[in-house]
């Protein structure tokens, strides 16, 4: 079998900066916590921190 050798040295010129990869991200991650009912688990557990902090 042959393998085909790539150079170590080989940078992507295609990367993109992370800010723009989180705008990518970000709606697909909500809609998917919303889906699957992220929101409110997420509501439930900083509600139960707030009352142990007395807020």
């Amino acid at each position: 079998m042959a393998r085909t050798a790539v150079p170590d040295d080989t940078v992507r010129a295609d990367r993109r900066h992370p800010l723009v990869a989180t705008a990518m991200v970000l709606p697909f991650a909500i809609a998917l916590a919303v889906v699957i009912g992220g929101v409110e688990a997420v509501m439930t557990q900083a509600s139960s921190v707030a009352g142990m902090l007395g807020r």
